[in-house]
């Protein structure tokens, strides 16, 4: 075999794990910064996560209606917004059908955040399945908590991880 046609060799460090690992924290930065500062302008979350992950903390009713996958919105109506350091969990309040609940949710159990007022977005691997590339969410379909006058956004554009790996001479 020729040096053209030399494959680049398999990676033997986790390098894709890392990178999702290290998005999942600009998650949590932009819940730290929103938690302290409130949310800025038109800026608001969708926050869409895997309630069946050990160490969600949702009110049974809400559980059953969501068994698998949950979207929540940060926009007018949510308090005590937080993110735990120690634990790695994002901490909220929100109300469901008028009764408020607070929600503790896992960083690793998001599979989503999108901030669709500058159409930007992360989707994630559940932990329960092998981490892949990180690319720019839509914005959900459907809520669990209605979001107020959210504007028509396109869809984001997908970023392939390929196009920063290093590639073998052609």
């Amino acid at each position: 075999m020729d040096d053209d046609h030399k494959q680049q060799p398999e990676s033997l460090l986790p390098y894709e794990r890392w990178i999702e690992q290290a998005l999942r924290h600009v998650v949590a930065q932009a819940i730290e910064h929103v938690s302290q500062h409130g949310l800025p302008g038109g800026h608001h979350f969708y926050l869409t996560f895997r309630t069946d992950q050990p160490g969600v903390d949702i009110p049974q009713r809400v559980r059953a209606q969501y068994p698998q996958e949950m979207t929540i919105v940060l926009q007018h109506q949510f308090w005590d917004l937080a993110f735990n350091r120690e634990s790695e969990t994002i901490q909220v309040g929100l109300s469901f059908g008028g009764v408020p609940a607070r929600l503790t949710i896992p960083l690793d159990a998001v599979v989503e955040f999108a901030d669709p007022h500058i159409r930007y977005g992360l989707r994630f691997q559940s932990a329960e399945a092998p981490a892949a590339a990180v690319e720019p969410a839509p914005e959900p379909e459907a809520p669990a908590e209605p979001a107020a006058e959210t504007e028509p956004s396109e869809p984001g554009q997908v970023v392939s991880l390929d196009a920063f790996r290093r590639r073998s001479p052609q």
